[in-house]
């Protein structure tokens, strides 16, 4: 472990077999609740041969840590532990825990599988349907089919709707989104559509107006306009939310929320709304 000024970092090195996803994911959830430390993180991905296990090896001596692995072959995965044991460094397999009570539960073994959950199988093909249909109905584009989505998701500018509606179709959910500008009217089909659940995203006008400011920066634009003013953005909203309102159409505040929790509450809300149309 190292200290640069007030902040301490340690590193952590993921050793999977697959894409490294679900490693990344759980060490993320799991490195956050030590705010004080930053992991350094050390990714190494497709690990299925005794060389590309000792690249990992070689940086793990150099720069000691904490070791998650998901790793299916038994003699790498033999390897890496025995490695670690000799470095003197924690070395965990993170599914071994659920496997095990999986395994006890279902009263039968488990039949590894490297990258089993990235199969070619029906709900991969329609993870990257939702995809395309998402790239496709992006920023209020290709209208003349909306109905077909699962989710519609309405907002202003910088609300987040596009990186939500991605991350909602990387779950296989076909999502639309379509801004809120003052003075240009909502599509038609909007109105008495049923079918798809349709959210509106909110913030506070500081914070749009903050987030507007870091994007016209971005683009080297120093100018001040109208679309950093406080009091129109709050005009945007209202309008927004007068819609919302009007259609009783969900409404999320987004202002403290990142992409993933917006997307976790949409999610909640699709469930449910199947749940009443059965």
């Amino acid at each position: 472990m190292t200290q640069s000024g007030s902040q301490r970092f340690y590193h952590l090195h993921l050793v999977s077999d697959a894409t490294g996803e679900t490693l990344n994911t759980v060490a993320k959830a799991a490195a956050a609740q030590y705010s004080d430390f930053r992991p350094v993180a050390h990714i190494y991905a497709l690990v299925r041969t005794p060389s590309q296990l000792n690249r990992a090896l070689r940086e793990i001596e150099q720069q000691p840590g904490i070791v998650l692995f998901t790793l299916v072959n038994p003699d790498i995965r033999r390897h890496l532990e025995e490695y670690c044991e000799t470095l003197g460094v924690p070395c965990v397999s993170i599914l071994d825990p659920i496997i095990a009570i999986l395994a006890q539960y279902l009263n039968t073994q488990s039949t590894p599988q490297v990258a089993g959950q990235h199969a070619l199988n029906s709900d991969y093909f329609r993870r990257i349907d939702a995809l395309n249909f998402t790239m496709a109905h992006d920023d209020g584009q290709s209208v003349e089919d909306i109905e077909k989505s699962d989710v519609i998701i309405l907002g202003i500018s910088r609300t987040s709707k596009t990186p939500t509606s991605i991350y909602l179709a990387q779950r296989g959910v076909r999502t639309a989104n379509i801004p809120i500008v003052p003075g240009v009217p909502t599509p038609a089909k909007l109105n008495g559509l049923k079918g798809p659940l349709i959210v509106g995203l909110f913030a506070t006008a500081e914070r749009i107006a903050q987030i507007r400011r870091h994007r016209l920066l971005s683009l080297k634009e120093t100018r001040s306009t109208d679309y950093i003013d406080p009091r129109l953005i709050t005009d945007e909203l209202m309008l927004m939310k007068n819609l919302c309102s009007e259609n009783d159409w969900q409404m999320i505040d987004v202002t403290r929320r990142s992409v993933e929790e917006t997307a976790a509450s949409i999610l909640n809300l699709l469930a449910e709304s199947r749940r009443q149309d059965k």
